[in-house]
Order: C-alpha cells, then structure tokens, then sequence
C-alpha cells in the first residue's frame, strides 16, 4: 500500500529533524511526504529543504498563516496546502504532526491493520509524554480516539468524509464522519510514538471556551457536554476548565454558531456517546 504523509511544521525547528529521521528510519518507507512551513520563523524551511536533499520522497513547500486564527484551523489549513499539491495515487494518507517521534515499524503495522481488515478507515498507535524520565501515554481522552497528531485515513474513507476541516473539534468530527459512513476506527496500544512537545504546551487558558464551543457546533447537547467537560477538566485537574468549557458552549447557542455536522449526523454522534456511557456503567 501506497502512503502519503502530510507534515504541517510552525516554527519547529527544535523537533523536526526528530520526526524526519524517524521517517527515514521506517521499516516500510512512504512513497511521498511534504512538510508544509507555516510561516515559521526559525529554521524549519532550511532544515526541511536539507533533508529533502537527501530523501526525494520528500518535497517541501511554504505557506502563509493568516493574521487571526483559531486553534484547529491553522494547522489543518496547512495540511490542505499541502494535500492540493500531491496527487491521488495514494492507498494511505497521513497526517502527521512535526513533533512526533515514530517508532521504526510504525507505518508497517498500519499498513498491516488497513489489509487486514478493509471495513477500517482509520488507525493509529498512541502518543507519548515524557514525566520524570519515563515515556507514558498521553492520557487526555479515551483509548478509541485517535490524536490529532498521528492520524492515518483509508484514502476511501478519507474521500468518503470529505477530508479534514478546518476548524477546531476536526480531530472528534472526522471520527464522527467516518463512523456515521460505516467505517472503523483501530487504534493499537502496541505503537506508541513518542510527542516531543505535549499539547498542553500549545493552548491558551481561553481552551476551555473554545472546547464548550466545539461541543455546541458537534451537537453534544448540554447534558453530554457536562459529561464531557467534566471528565477534561477533572483529567486537567481543573475545575476552572469545566465552568469556561459551559460557558463557551452557552456563548455558542447564544450566537447560534454554525454547525460542523448535520442534524442525522448530530442524533447518530449523541447515539454513539451513550451508547459508550452506557457500556462502562453496564460493564
């Protein structure tokens, strides 16, 4: 199977060769891979264009953020930029994040679970933090869910849910898509990646409000919004969390906010949720 890797890089230059060599050092390389620079201002164009030098598998290309963003949208804006500029001819597609250490058979053992069973439209392994000199799963959401940072789509699939939007929430909405269209989702506890820069470092104390608002626009409702929140911020150990995260979230009914998927796709997402709810109570 064919994989295409798209690699959204903003001023990281302290890990991208890390991800790169790890790349380079796969059991089962990718036939293309681009990482796409951001607006970085350090040096992450000039590390990127040497090591394409050395992998013609690798091609780079720049593109300009715009001066207001919202988290989510930047990097998936740079993803697309970088999907427009690689053709079809793809069985696997990547998006990887540039601060991800890949263990050497990573891209082997997902090519392995795609062709083993053809009803999966998406797997992944696990990321990893580093606390106190050990390496342990990142534990921000459930074992089902696959992070942002290491996601690999079936191109039917990836086609099937009409890409990847640029929005925050889109790492939970193309789960929802691709559930709703009848494919499966297979993460593997076995792969287990290392992420050099743990998400916690990225956000703004304003997360809270902006996770409410994702809740809205993805048709949680308010009771599974509760749930939902209340389980981040006792994970975050923050209280603070749980009353900006409900606030954001009347803030978006209150604004009417647009939403990410339809009603049927809304009532089949709340269905799935408790559906889960209901299984680790029952079990």
């Amino acid at each position: 199977m064919r994989i295409y890797i798209v690699i959204p890089a903003h001023n990281e230059e302290e890990f991208l060769h890390q991800t790169l060599e790890s790349l380079a050092e796969q059991t089962f390389l990718p036939q293309k891979v681009i990482v796409v620079n951001d607006a970085s201002k350090d040096g992450t164009l000039e590390l990127a264009n040497s090591f394409s030098k050395k992998h013609p598998w690798l091609k780079v290309v720049s593109t300009k953020s715009e001066p207001v963003h919202r988290p989510g949208a930047k990097v998936i804006r740079a993803f697309n930029e970088g999907l427009r500029r690689l053709d079809e001819d793809f069985d696997i597609l990547m998006k990887l994040d540039a601060d991800i250490l890949l263990p050497k058979n990573y891209l082997e053992t997902i090519t392995h679970h795609f062709k083993s069973n053809p009803k999966i439209g998406m797997t992944a392994g696990f990321a990893c933090v580093e606390k106190e000199g050990q390496w342990v799963v990142e534990n921000l959401t459930d074992t089902d869910h696959i992070r942002g940072a290491l996601k690999a789509y079936r191109k039917e699939c990836f086609t099937a849910i009409g890409g990847l939007q640029e929005a925050m929430g889109w790492d939970t909405l193309d789960e929802i898509l691709v559930r709703y269209f009848g494919w499966e989702i297979k993460t593997d506890i076995r792969l287990l990646a290392k992420h050099l820069k743990p998400t916690g470092e990225r956000y703004q104390t304003k997360s809270g409000s902006l996770q409410g608002e994702v809740f809205y626009r993805l048709h949680y409702g308010l009771f599974l919004t509760k749930i939902a929140v209340l389980k981040l911020a006792w994970r975050k150990k923050s209280m603070v969390y749980f009353f900006n995260a409900i606030r954001g979230y009347f803030s978006a009914w209150i604004s009417n906010q647009p939403k990410l998927l339809t009603q049927d796709q809304g009532k089949f997402h709340r269905k799935y949720r408790w559906k889960k709810i209901y299984g680790k109570i029952f079990n």
